[in-house]
C-alpha cells in the first residue's frame, strides 16, 4: 500500500512587546516584557522542542531581546519597584497604585484560579470607589498581592521550580524574604531565554526569524503615500515621510543583531504587522533576506494587481517576488482560530477542529502536495492568557497530534523556501495583515500628528548633524536611536479610535518622550508641540464603520483582545441628550457582520450599570424598507429572544453580545441598514442610542464582503 503524502504546515509564533525603555535610563515604563518573559518566551520553544517531528518558526523582535537583556543587567520597572518595596513601609500613594494596578491580568484564567489572589481581587472590586481603600488592606494583604501579581504570570512549566513551588503551595502569609526570592528568580529565568533559543536553533529543533529592529511599519517609513494604494481617500499627515534609508537601517540592524546572537546569517523576516510593499521587498532583496510573510488578503490583492487568476493561485503555496525573495501568505482562518477562538473550547475539541481544517485543505490540495504549504502565523504570547493554564493543555495536545499525524508534516519557513518551488508574483500590494491596509497606523488625526512630530524631530537631527560636524558622536548615535524607536508601530497602534485602553496616555507620553530626548541630546530647545498630548482621550461621536468581517463568540464576554477588532463603533459617552432612569448605562456600541449574521455588542461601563439593567429588555430596531424589531430580555437568566424565533441569539455577562441573521434583516441578505438599540422597562424606552439619526451603513451583497469597503 502506497503511503499517502502529508501536507506541509508552517507555523510561526511572533514574540513582540513595544520598546518600553525610558531614554537614557535602565527603567522600563511598563512591566510587560518581564511578565511575558516568565509566562511565554521560554516555555514556548521548550514545549515545541519536546516533540521530535514538530518544527516551528519563532519570530523575535530585536528590541524585545534588548529589554530582556536590560533586566538581566539590573533594569527595572514601576511594577517591579512596587513589588520590591517593603509592605509595612508603603506610602498611601504606593498602596493605592498597588491596589489599582496589580490586577492587570485576565480575571477568569489568571486571577480566579488562585484563591488568595481572587480574594484580594474581590475585596478591591467591592471597595474600589471608596476613598479609604488603602486603609482597608493590611500590610500582610498587600504583601500577598505583591507576590501574587508576579506568581500568576509564571508559566505552569516552571511552577515546580523553587522557590515558585513553595510559594504556590503556601498561598498566603508570605514573608519579605519569600517575595524577594521569587522576584530574583524571575531575572534568573530571563537569563535562560536567549541561550535556549540558540541551542534549539543549533540542534535544528526550531527556526528563528526576526522583525525589523524596533518593529516599524516599513512601507510607511519608505513612503507614507503607500497608504493610498489600499485607501485612496485616506487623510495623510501634513508632511510626506519618505525615508527608505530608515527602513533599510531597521532591517540591517536586525540582521546584525541576529548574527551576533546566533552566529549565522538571518534568512527570514516577519515584517512588522505583516506590512509589505514593493519598495520594501526590493530593500529586502538587496540586503539578502530570503523570505518574508504577510496575510492572504495581500496575496489576493497582489494577484489582482498582477492581472493573475486568483483561483489558479492558492494561498497554500510559496511565491517569489523579484529575484529570490520568497513570500508566505498566512491562512487567515486557521491563524485566527488559534488566536481568537480556541481559548473558549476544550483543548481536545479545539485541536481536533484545527486538524480537521488542515485535513480538508490537504484533500483540496491532494494533486499538488509537493508544491503546497499551509502558513499559520500569529502572536505567540498574548493569546495564551485567555486559555486555562496559559494554554498548557492546548499546546501539549496540539503538538502531540501534529507530531503523530501521518498526513501533516510541520516544517519551518526556511526549510520550505529551500525545497519547494515558488510561484512567480509580478506585483506586491502595499498593506498589512489587518484589513490589507495601514489604517491602524495612519489617517486618524492623532496618528497623523504623531507622524508630523516624528518628521520634525528627524529633520531637526539631520540639519543639526550637517551644521555641527564636531558634535559628540555618541550623542548623535543615541539621538538616531530615539528616532528609530519612535518609528516603531506600537505608538500609532494606540493613537486613533481603533484601540482605546487603560494605557493610551502612557503610550502617548512614551512616544513624545523619545522625540524630546532627541532635542535634549542635541542641547536644543524643546518645541512646545512635543510637550502637548496627542491622545485626546475621546472618540468621535459619529459612528466609525466596520472595516473587516468578524465573527465574535456570542458569550457576553470579551473572549480575547482582538475579538471585535475591525468592528464599527459608536461612543455613547460623547453623545449628549436627556437620560431617564438609567443614566448612560450603555457606554459604547460595537457593530459588525460576516457572511451569515449582523452583530452588536453593548458595553456598560461598570458592573453597577449591569446590575441596574439586568431586569430590563433590549430592543433592536432595524431600519430597512420593512422596519423590523427584535426585543428580548437581558441578564444571565433571561429567556431567549421570542421575536422572530431563530433569527437572534444573545448573551450577557460583562457585556451584551447579539447576533441577528442577515436573512431576517433582508430577504436578499444585503442592503442599506440603519439600527438603534434601546433599554426598555415595561414597554417604555429608558435609554436609546443614537438619540437622533440611526447608525447606518451599507451591508454588501453575498460574495462582495471581502471587497468592502471600497
Amino acid at each position: 500500500m502506497t503511503q499517502e503524502k502529508p501536507v506541509k504546515l508552517a507555523i510561526l509564533w511572533h514574540m513582540h512587546q513595544p520598546n518600553y525603555r525610558e531614554p537614557g535610563s535602565n527603567r522600563l515604563v511598563m512591566p510587560w516584557v518581564r511578565l511575558h518573559a516568565i509566562k511565554d518566551y521560554l516555555d514556548m520553544p521548550l514545549t515545541a522542542s519536546r516533540f521530535e517531528k514538530v518544527k516551528i518558526t519563532f519570530n523575535l523582535v530585536p528590541s524585545l531581546l534588548d529589554q530582556i537583556d536590560l533586566y538581566i543587567q539590573g533594569g527595572t520597572d514601576t511594577h517591579l519597584d512596587l513589588s520590591r518595596a517593603k509592605a509595612e513601609e508603603l506610602s498611601e500613594g504606593q498602596r493605592v497604585e498597588i491596589l489599582r494596578g496589580f490586577f492587570a491580568a485576565n480575571p477568569s484564567t489568571m486571577i480566579a484560579p488562585h484563591r488568595r489572589f481572587n480574594e484580594l481581587y474581590k475585596k478591591v472590586k467591592e471597595n474600589y470607589a471608596q476613598p479609604i481603600l488603602p486603609a482597608l488592606f493590611t500590610s500582610e494583604e498587600l504583601r500577598d498581592l505583591q507576590v501574587w501579581s508576579n506568581l500568576a504570570w509564571i508559566d505552569p512549566m516552571f511552577r515546580k521550580e523553587e522557590p515558585v513551588r513553595s510559594l504556590f503551595e503556601k498561598g498566603r502569609h508570605f514573608s519579605e524574604e519569600e517575595k524577594h526570592r521569587v522576584l530574583d528568580w524571575q531575572i534568573e529565568l530571563m537569563k535562560r531565554i536567549v541561550p535556549t533559543y540558540r541551542r534549539l536553533l543549533e540542534e535544528g529543533r526550531i527556526d528563528i526569524s526576526f522583525t525589523p529592529y524596533y518593529h516599524p511599519i516599513l512601507p510607511l517609513l519608505c513612503d507614507t503615500n503607500a497608504a493610498l494604494e489600499a485607501l485612496p481617500k485616506i487623510n495623510l499627515p501634513q508632511k510626506r515621510f519618505t525615508h527608505p534609508e530608515d527602513a533599510e537601517r531597521q532591517i540591517s540592524m536586525a540582521m546584525e543583531k541576529y548574527e551576533a546572537l546566533f552566529g549565522v546569517p538571518m534568512k527570514g523576516m516577519w515584517p512588522s504587522e505583516g506590512s509589505v510593499s514593493e519598495q520594501v521587498a526590493r530593500i529586502m532583496i538587496e540586503l539578502g533576506v530570503k523570505w518574508i510573510a504577510t496575510d492572504e488578503e495581500i496575496l489576493y490583492n497582489s494577484l489582482k494587481k498582477s492581472n493573475l487568476d486568483t483561483r489558479a493561485n492558492p494561498i497554500h503555496a510559496v511565491y517569489e517576488y523579484g529575484p529570490g525573495l520568497k513570500v508566505f501568505f498566512r491562512d487567515h482562518l486557521l491563524s485566527d482560530r488559534i488566536g481568537f477562538v480556541y481559548s473558549g473550547m476544550r483543548p481536545e475539541k479545539a485541536v481536533n477542529d484545527f486538524i480537521g481544517h488542515v485535513h480538508k485543505i490537504r484533500d483540496l490540495l491532494n494533486s499538488d502536495l509537493d508544491n503546497a504549504v499551509i502558513p499559520v502565523i500569529l502572536d505567540g504570547e498574548n493569546a495564551w492568557e485567555y486559555f486555562p493554564d496559559d494554554g498548557r493543555e492546548f499546546l501539549a495536545e496540539f503538538y502531540r497530534q501534529l507530531n503523530d499525524d501521518p498526513l501533516i508534516e510541520t516544517v519551518t519557513m526556511t526549510d520550505v523556501v529551500e525545497k519547494v518551488p515558488a510561484k512567480k508574483l509580478p506585483s506586491l500590494f502595499a498593506g498589512s495583515w489587518i484589513n490589507h491596509n495601514f489604517r491602524i497606523w495612519i489617517g486618524h488625526p492623532e496618528d497623523n500628528a504623531a507622524w508630523d512630530l516624528l518628521t520634525k524631530a528627524r529633520e531637526t537631527l539631520v540639519a543639526f548633524e550637517k551644521s555641527h560636524k564636531g558634535y559628540d558622536g555618541e550623542k548623535i548615535k543615541r539621538a538616531w536611536d530615539q528616532i528609530y524607536i519612535a518609528e516603531g508601530s506600537d505608538w500609532c497602534w494606540w493613537y486613533g479610535d481603533e484601540h482605546r485602553g487603560a494605557h493610551n496616555e502612557e503610550f502617548d507620553r512614551a512616544f513624545r518622550r523619545h522625540l524630546v530626548a532627541v532635542y535634549e541630546l542635541l542641547n536644543l530647545e524643546i518645541p512646545f508641540e512635543f510637550l502637548k498630548p496627542i491622545y485626546r482621550g475621546e472618540a468621535a461621536i459619529k459612528a466609525l464603520l466596520p472595516d473587516e468581517l468578524i465573527t465574535p463568540v456570542i458569550d457576553g464576554r470579551l473572549s480575547h483582545f482582538y475579538e471585535w477588532s475591525g468592528a464599527g463603533f459608536y461612543d455613547c459617552r460623547k453623545a449628549g441628550g436627556a437620560m431617564h432612569r438609567v443614566d448612560r448605562s450603555i457606554a459604547g456600541i460595537y457593530f459588525a457582520f460576516d457572511y451569515d449574521s449582523f452583530y452588536i455588542r453593548l458595553d456598560f461601563g461598570d458592573k453597577n450599570n449591569i446590575e441596574l439593567i439586568k431586569d430590563l429588555k433590549c430592543r433592536v430596531s432595524l431600519f430597512t424598507p420593512e422596519l423590523k424589531v427584535v426585543e428580548f430580555a437581558i441578564g444571565k437568566d433571561a429567556e431567549p429572544a421570542s421575536a422572530a424565533e431563530g433569527c437572534c441569539v444573545h448573551a450577557m455577562d460583562a457585556l451584551l453580545e447579539i447576533a441577528i441573521k442577515r436573512k431576517f434583516i433582508f430577504e436578499s441578505g444585503f442592503g442599506n441598514l440603519g439600527f438603534k438599540v434601546a433599554l426598555v422597562e415595561e414597554g417604555n424606552e429608558v435609554e436609546s442610542w443614537p438619540e437622533t439619526d440611526a447608525i447606518s451603513f451599507e451591508m454588501p451583497e453575498e460574495g462582495r464582503e471581502l471587497f468592502w469597503p471600497r
